[in-house]
């Protein structure tokens, strides 16, 4: 059997009545149209395979290479606990516009009732317009009662977290927390693999064919966690050259390298397979017996679990999320 290789795939793009261009003019994705709201860059969800777009594997789909690969490409023990399924979803989102107010039930609810895990994510903010804000929780406490009134009363707004946006932003997204994405953001996703969501609200928009977009306004109601936070945005510190991280749950660990010099990396201890998406910049990651393979700004890696040994080479000043499982 050959040697496995850090692999690149084909992203899938998904147009969005809130999608825009930044995909195509910021991130390189030369096929996306003028409504892009989303790049899948690795999915293993039903109907979403990502397929390999580079070297011996050219072609195969994502749950192909585990059957084949199993903890060689994941990790021991995520394949022993995943299977065949890729336990994350990895996207780039450009909102346009304001997305829909929504929340996504956790792993409890989500197996009740749909069979399927929940939906905890977390965001990269990789550009923002001046001024742009995003939702995340609520500014002050409520109950299932003072909710579902202000939201029958169309005031809901009223209560919600808006917080101002810039560049490198992190926001930990908890399943149970509401939240949108506001206009003019371009973000990278890190989630579990589930498409799971149950909107609230949407400004009364209209689709395509001039339908409102169907609400789930009970389903939501238990998924809501109404807890209030003390600070909803993610601090992590800035140190050039050094691996930092920024989210640690049981679903994933997603760290920040910063860097304009080489950074060596040694994977031993780490029984799962490695994403690098590049937010900014650019390099090559070099492996095996010298073998390289190019990444730039917009590019998403990754890096199969028996691939323990990579430098990471910058060509400039580079920003690179590194994901993996604990």
């Amino acid at each position: 059997m050959n040697t496995l290789y850090p692999l690149k795939f084909t992203p899938i793009l998904k147009d969005k009545i809130w999608g825009g261009k930044k995909l195509k003019t910021l991130l390189n994705k030369t096929n996306s149209s003028e409504t892009c709201g989303e790049s899948w860059e690795i999915s293993g969800y039903d109907g979403n395979f990502s397929v390999v777009n580079q070297g011996f594997l050219e072609g195969n789909e994502l749950p192909e290479l585990i059957e084949v690969y199993m903890g060689d490409l994941v990790g021991d023990k995520v394949y022993d606990t995943f299977g065949l399924e890729f336990p994350l979803l990895i996207k780039f989102i450009d909102a346009s516009e304001v997305l829909s107010i929504q929340v996504h039930p956790d792993d409890t609810l989500a197996m009740e009732r749909h069979n399927s895990c929940g939906k905890t994510e977390m965001w990269y903010v990789l550009q923002a317009e001046q001024g742009s804000q995003l939702i995340s929780g609520f500014r002050t406490q409520l109950d299932k009662k003072t909710y579902t009134k202000l939201l029958n009363d169309g005031e809901l707004e009223s209560a919600l977290n808006y917080e101002p946006v810039r560049a490198g932003d992190v926001f930990f997204m908890p399943a149970g927390r509401i939240h949108a994405i506001g206009a003019g953001i371009l973000i990278a996703e890190i989630q579990q693999t589930s498409d799971l969501t149950y909107r609230i609200y949407d400004f009364n928009r209209k689709d395509s064919e001039g339908n409102l977009r169907e609400l789930h306004t009970e389903a939501a109601l238990e998924a809501i966690d109404f807890a209030v936070s003390d600070s909803y945005k993610t601090s992590y510190p800035v140190i050039s050259n050094k691996t930092v991280n920024a989210v640690d749950c049981i679903y994933f660990t997603t760290n920040i390298v910063n860097f304009n010099k080489p950074v060596e990396k040694d994977f031993i201890l780490i029984d799962s397979f490695v994403i690098y998406m590049c937010a900014d910049g650019a390099g090559e990651i070099i492996y095996g017996d010298g073998e390289s393979v190019s990444f730039t700004k917009g590019e998403t890696i990754l890096i199969p679990a028996a691939v323990k040994n990579i430098t990471l080479k910058p060509n400039k000043p580079t920003v690179l999320l590194e994901i993996y499982i604990k």
